[in-house]
């Protein structure tokens, strides 16, 4: 998007090979984002991992369940295990891949829940990589991302009247292109996202 506003070669593209760039860029962020997920995850929470090594008591309860879990769900790599200090009841699941996942639960959880209680969560969260939702929601938001880059293209052409071969735009377009970006994420966000997320919830239960 930044690139058609610098470069007119780009500007100039016809709508098919704009599909491709948007192709490109959309599932290139989506997939970015989930090969780093489970980094972002531990710098952004400040998840600790567990180390099998030295845990003890209710770290090595949590270890044991996970793996327990995770191996009759037919995960044949364990997923790593951590903790992140805060008060809020939480946990989830995030990596990858199934064999290549990571479980983490709040210091809240775990004080607040009993073990019967955060055994369930646990069950859900791993239902999640077993069921492959990381990689499915990683390929529903790379064909949101493809068709909300390309539509804000169209669209600014259009409500600017530029043809497929005008050599304008700047700021502009580059300034529309965003607000229409926004406009349009927001829209598959509550059309589609949003109710597939929620599907796949239930489905995890």
């Amino acid at each position: 998007v930044v690139l058609g506003s610098f470069f007119p070669a780009l500007r100039g593209l016809g709508y098919s090979n704009l599909l491709l760039l948007a192709v490109v860029w959309g599932f290139g962020g989506a997939i970015a984002s989930l090969l780093l997920s489970k980094v972002m995850a531990k710098w952004m929470q400040g998840v600790q991992v567990i180390d099998p090594a030295s845990a003890s008591g209710e770290e090595r309860w949590l270890l044991q369940t996970v793996h327990r879990l995770a191996e009759q769900a037919g995960i044949t790599s364990m997923p790593e295990v951590g903790i992140w200090p805060s008060a809020e009841i939480n946990a989830f699941c995030t990596g990858p891949s199934k064999n290549n996942s990571l479980v983490a639960v709040s210091s809240g959880i775990l004080q607040q829940m009993s073990h019967a209680e955060l055994e369930g969560v646990l069950a859900h969260e791993l239902s999640h990589a077993a069921n492959g939702d990381m990689v499915t929601m990683t390929l529903v938001q790379g064909v949101v991302n493809s068709f909300v880059i390309f539509f804000s293209f169209v669209l600014a052409r259009t409500l600017l009247r530029q043809g497929e071969d005008d050599r304008g735009g700047g700021w502009g377009e580059f300034m529309l292109r965003q607000v229409l970006q926004v406009v349009l994420s927001l829209i598959a966000y509550v059309v589609v996202i949003a109710p597939f997320s929620r599907w796949r919830e239930y489905r995890a239960d």
